[in-house]
């Protein structure tokens, strides 16, 4: 029988997946000029929708 992970591991793993997704686009753009000038408190908005997302969906899935 397969056991789920921990709910704390998972809410760390849907955190971390979402975060790694949404820095990989923003360096995406970057790299391709559409993006040149970032603010710090935007990059901070991201990473603090990337740990909501990542608890609410790891909830939802429980």
């Amino acid at each position: 029988m397969k056991q789920s992970p921990n709910l704390g591991v998972r809410i760390f793993l849907n955190v971390a997946g979402i975060l790694l997704v949404m820095m990989a686009i923003l360096l995406f753009f970057q790299a391709f000029g559409y993006l040149t000038n970032i603010p710090q408190s935007a990059i901070w908005a991201l990473v603090l929708l990337a740990i909501g997302s990542g608890i609410l969906s790891a909830l939802r899935n429980r």
